[in-house]
């Protein structure tokens, strides 16, 4: 019998969604539970951005549902998504450059309580907006960065401002795209520690190319293909699969 515990977060059943003739997501069913990191494997055009899109209710599906918390969200816009708890990093950094990390985060935390239209001027000083922010900073181990302009942080601290950003309205599941893009091996690491950490209060969607991190912080991994997922199962498992490795990975394991 399956315990309050180990419900699903996040679950799909069946999704659909064709583009014209093609079918990006062909009955698609996943789920993700609490306090796990479950990531979403596949090689481009596999459908990963056409899921994620209707996880976040960007892209409507032609089928299928989808529950998150309890709920079922399939057709929730996405503003109402993400006051449920649910939260998306973008696979292109979107942090505000000009501003401090401090602000960024502050600004963030605004949009969140509701304020969305109140002045820049309100989110540097507020507070109730600052106290908020630098918490998140800290989370994510930004906190002796607070005052440094989002621009003069390497690739990988804005990585980090981002996911800060979308701790803001404290989700209770990440979706993380790509978080690792563009990173060398040192920052790589550095996030792949940081996610680990973060991993004890947040659940986590990881889609992720980098096999290396997908490998040391996945507790499952679900591979897509053509729209399909192909598998579900543990790292072992996945590595072992003979189907995923003819489609995706290579004779070791790793990207082919």
């Amino acid at each position: 019998m399956t315990t309050l515990a180990t419900q699903p977060l996040l679950s799909t059943d069946r999704l659909v969604k064709r583009f014209g003739g093609l079918l990006a997501t062909d009955n698609v069913s996943i789920d993700v539970v609490p306090g796990e990191i479950h990531a979403l494997i596949g090689p481009n055009g596999a459908g990963k951005t056409t899921l994620v899109g209707q996880l976040t209710g960007n892209v409507t599906p032609d089928s299928g549902t989808i529950r998150f918390a309890g709920q079922d969200i399939t057709r929730l816009p996405t503003h109402k998504r993400v006051h449920l708890g649910l939260a998306r990093s973008f696979q292109i950094t979107s942090v505000l450059r000009e501003f401090t990390a401090l602000e960024n985060v502050a600004l963030a935390v605004q949009a969140h309580v509701g304020h969305s239209f109140r002045f820049l001027a309100d989110a540097r000083n507020d507070e109730s907006l600052r106290g908020p922010a630098r918490r998140g900073l800290e989370e994510v181990g930004l906190g002796d960065r607070a005052n440094t302009l989002a621009a003069a942080l390497s690739h990988g601290e804005q990585r980090q401002l981002e996911i800060a950003m979308a701790l803001a309205g404290d989700p209770s599941l990440l979706l993380l795209d790509e978080p690792m893009a563009g990173m060398g091996v040192e920052e790589s690491q550095r996030m792949i520690g940081f996610l680990r950490a973060l991993k004890s209060k947040r659940a986590m969607l990881l889609i992720e190319h980098d096999m290396d991190a997908v490998f040391q912080l996945a507790d499952r991994i679900t591979v897509l293909v053509y729209g399909r997922a192909i598998a579900s199962g543990t790292p072992a498992e996945i590595r072992a699969n003979k189907d995923v490795r003819q489609a995706y990975l290579g004779d070791d394991g790793m990207v082919a």
